[in-house]
């Protein structure tokens, strides 16, 4: 199959990497304003610069659109008047407004994904078939400032994939948001099925985070979207007072997770959806309700 990438910023490099290492692909084609960097990558990993969008669309059968979030609009139209297969970097588009306009003119007959990465990190999958019986969730997703322009508020940028989790994988219909902060610090907490539901999320962090936290009836969960770690914290089976302190005894158990690159993954699921012609696991009715999420955030300050 031969495989586009267009914008080769920050996530549009590791796209061309991964596309390189994939056997499936047959040729790799790439596409940025700033021809210097395409010819740089093209050069690393063998793959041909175009000099327009629309003659990488010609030579391509599928297209991952990698650009700032406010030109998805014009670039993806300019993918669907060709009937090409797309995968559109996360967030969809700038506003909900926008990605619905821009599906009404979706061509039938081709694949279209939304690139919602830490759908394909393992510990998610791993952490649903753990919990029983939550009374307490919350997300945390915190960044060192950031040079990259994204074109998004940090709701958009970083703590939409929460959401992604949140509404696909667990709970569907949140109420009674809440939410403090700024374009770049967020804290929202909500109600979810009765369970109180947190997310945070910040470009100015000192550290990097990208915690999953779960407290159940009868354990603990932490799980590391980096590391793709989880931990199971049992209730204690003991309790005593020790030299004037309250002591538990825990017991402690970290989950085998085979661990992947979420990116490789997401990938290869939508070049395999391609060539099948099946609908990719995050479709656009999704991307847009998360969206429409986000909006709802914002909206609750």
């Amino acid at each position: 199959m031969d495989v586009g990438v267009i914008g080769v910023g920050t996530m549009g490099k590791n796209h061309v990497r991964v596309y390189s290492e994939l056997k499936r692909v047959n040729s790799l084609g790439i596409y940025d304003v700033n021809t210097e960097v395409a010819k740089s990558l093209g050069e690393k990993y063998d793959a041909t610069v175009y000099g327009s969008v629309s003659e990488l669309i010609d030579n391509s059968d599928a297209v991952s659109v990698v650009v700032p979030t406010q030109f998805h609009s014009p670039v993806v139209g300019q993918v669907f008047s060709k009937n090409k297969s797309v995968l559109i970097e996360k967030p969809i588009c700038s506003t909900v407004a926008e990605a619905v306009h821009l599906m009404k003119k979706a061509p039938q007959g081709i694949t279209i994904g939304i690139g919602h990465i830490e759908r394909f990190n393992p510990i998610v999958a791993e952490i649903k078939k753990i919990v029983k019986n939550p009374i307490y969730m919350e997300f945390k997703r915190h960044n060192p400032a950031s040079a990259r322009i994204t074109g998004s508020s940090v709701v958009e940028d970083l703590m939409i994939h929460d959401i992604d989790i949140l509404l696909n994988v667990f709970f569907p219909t949140p109420s009674d948001i809440h939410s403090v902060g700024n374009a770049d610090v967020m804290s929202v907490l909500m109600n979810c099925n009765g369970i109180p539901v947190s997310l945070s999320a910040s470009r100015k962090a000192s550290k990097k985070i990208r915690m999953f936290y779960v407290e159940d009836e009868e354990f603990t969960i932490e799980g590391n979207f980096m590391t793709q770690e989880v931990i199971i914290h049992r209730k204690p089976g003991q309790y005593h007072v020790e030299a004037a302190r309250y002591v538990q005894e825990n017991i402690i158990e970290k989950v085998m997770v085979n661990t992947v690159e979420p990116l490789k993954r997401e990938l290869e699921t939508f070049i395999d959806c391609v060539d099948k012609n099946l609908p990719f696991l995050i479709p656009p009715e999704q991307a847009i309700r998360n969206l429409e999420f986000c909006e709802k955030v914002s909206s609750a300050m």
